[in-house]
């Protein structure tokens, strides 16, 4: 199950699924973060580089935080699409490393997206819901590799869900982190996590 699109004004997904302007308009939100960030960023920018008028942006988006939540749904179900094959691997070392480095080329390609999410999730709730359910499905997945390397299962601090949660949300603060530096610092960073990751799994060495 991926991350739910966030729609506009109670329209139905469907509805909008391939719009290329909407598309435009997430391209240039995008591209307005790296520019000027959320904060200095306006509709009036968003619309203009989009191709579009304010009215127009508005028949899709209700505001500039309407826009920012829909880009953040887009990436997140790009993250879980590329991810989603993961847990399934049988070897749990291919899978921790088919994990970390497609967590390396999300982070890569959409890593201001990312801490964007990550900044706005605790004062926009639809983001905030939007990050939870992304986290819960990945803490999920390293869920599963654990207990294919024997890890157990159950509700103590040392079993496999326990530590997958820590694990998650540790690779997300270190991820994010990582990526406002350099991309040596995010390989590296990929790095550390994993071995970590295998650690915890005992498959380290």
């Amino acid at each position: 199950m991926t991350p739910d699109h966030v729609t506009a004004r109670g329209r139905r997904t469907g509805e909008r699924k391939g719009d290329a302007r909407e598309r435009a308009i997430l391209d240039t939100c995008e591209a307005l973060l790296a520019e000027k960030g959320y904060e200095a960023m306006t509709v009036g920018d968003i619309a203009g580089g989009a191709g579009i008028t304010r009215g127009a942006l508005y028949f899709y988006f209700g505001s500039k935080q309407e826009v920012v939540t829909a880009l953040v749904a887009r990436t997140v179900e790009h993250l879980w699409e590329r991810s989603r094959a993961t847990a399934q691997a049988e070897d749990p070392r291919l899978a921790v490393a088919a994990a970390m480095r497609r967590t390396v080329e999300l982070w890569d390609e959409h890593g201001l997206v990312m801490r964007t999410a990550i900044d706005l999730s605790l004062t926009v709730p639809a983001i905030g819901e939007l990050w939870s359910r992304t986290a819960d499905l990945f803490t999920a997945a390293i869920t599963a590799v654990l207990e294919r390397a024997d890890v157990r299962p159950g509700a103590g601090a040392q079993d496999a869900p326990a530590m997958a949660r820590a694990l998650c949300w540790m690779i997300e603060r270190t991820f994010y982190h990582a990526s406002q530096q350099s991309p040596r610092e995010l390989r590296m960073a990929s790095a550390t996590c994993e071995h970590i990751w295998l650690t915890s799994a005992g498959l380290a060495g």
